[in-house]
């Protein structure tokens, strides 16, 4: 599904096939899920293949690291290029592009000695998630921002995010709105969230949420068109049976939700503003005119 025996990766200073490439068993990433990573997407425009915000996932990535205290010397122009290089050698326009840093082996629970980069990209082009999903308030909590860095990207962090969205999933729907610790909306189990009501968007504010860089970019997008939005503190009561709702991120783009918790949301989408966002949105990935 995301390689065949043709495909190539970048790892550790090396362009390989992916189906040469091996991991070490001993190492921490594996054991302890302690690894950091991206997810960023490529567009086929009129100006040959673009990584959408390449700086700005690449900035998030060296963060991630130093806040987990893995060692990673990788300069953010030396991650683009490389990226656009293995782009090049798969033949890959709209594509999913995935950087990795995992540590050396040690079994100990002590920061990493040294990190290796794998790159490793599989053509994709569509949104992740359908429009019009249904999703449930889940019974698991955001990770708590006292026990975790949850600004940072980390591999260990997403055991939550499948156990949220399998369990969304095994109960008849599309996906999972997980809450923080004080039952506050936080995020989807991997992508943020919106709703809309009256004409304005509401979010929820930092604090146990990942902000992320498709977030800000609707907040862009929502600045140019004068758009208001709030982020804040909310409950999913406050969330259910308003005008609009939708999720966001790298991979789900920007998802049209139906219901929470099965009330359906009120507006038609192609009548709101959420609607005129999603629309920017895919004009500015592919760099068309707003």
């Amino acid at each position: 599904m995301y390689y065949n025996d043709d495909t190539v990766i970048y790892f550790n200073g090396n362009f390989i096939k992916a189906k040469d490439a091996g991991t070490d068993l001993y190492g921490q990433s594996l054991h302890y899920g302690y690894s950091v990573f991206e997810g960023i997407k490529s567009y086929s425009t009129e100006y040959g293949t673009k990584i959408f915000k390449a700086k700005e996932h690449y900035e998030r990535l060296k963060k991630s690291a130093d806040l987990m205290h893995i060692p990673f010397d990788y300069s953010v122009e030396q991650l683009t290029d490389l990226t656009y290089e293995l782009l090049e050698k798969n033949g890959f326009s709209d594509a999913y592009i995935r950087p990795l840093v995992t540590c050396s082996p040690n079994m100990s629970l002590s920061k990493g000695k040294e990190s290796y980069l794998s790159l490793l990209a599989w053509e994709w082009n569509n949104g992740y998630l359908a429009d019009q999903m249904k999703i449930m308030t889940s019974e698991f909590q955001r990770p708590n921002p006292k026990a975790f860095k949850v600004e940072a990207k980390v591999g260990g962090h997403y055991v939550n995010s499948i156990l949220a969205c399998q369990d969304a999933k095994d109960k008849g729907y599309d996906e999972a709105l997980v809450l923080d610790e004080s039952g506050n909306v936080a995020e989807s189990s991997g992508a943020n969230v919106f709703f809309e009501k009256d004409g304005v968007l509401y979010t929820p504010a930092k604090g146990s949420i990942l902000p992320g860089i498709t977030r800000q970019t609707v907040m862009e997008i929502c600045n140019e068109f004068d758009i208001p939005v709030k982020e804040t503190f909310f409950k999913p009561e406050e969330m259910r049976g308003a005008d609009a709702g939708f999720f966001c991120g790298t991979a789900a783009e920007i998802a049209a939700l139906d219901s929470l918790d099965d009330v359906p949301f009120t507006k038609n989408w192609e009548d709101t503003v959420s609607k005129k966002v999603q629309q920017a949105y895919l004009r500015r990935v592919r760099l068309l005119s707003l």
